[in-house]
């Protein structure tokens, strides 16, 4: 079972990969609908988590399937 400090700090490391190596998909990562909370105060769960890390996840590996020459 994971914890929240595990998830976020899963996160912080893809976020901060992404914003190392990739910066062009970093720069609109702000801008994903999936990153922006439908109600004003969310609880912050380790589900949200896992689906917001997930996420990042399939972004990343989608930009360097369609966009990243290797």
């Amino acid at each position: 079972m994971k914890t929240l400090q595990k998830s976020t700090t899963q996160i912080l490391k893809i976020t901060n990969h992404i914003e190392t190596n990739y910066p062009e998909l970093y720069a609109v990562l702000d801008e994903n609908p999936l990153t922006i909370p439908s109600e004003g105060n969310p609880a912050i769960t380790i589900d949200l988590l896992e689906e917001y890390l997930d996420s990042l996840k399939q972004i990343l590996n989608h930009y360097i399937k369609n966009h990243h020459s290797a």
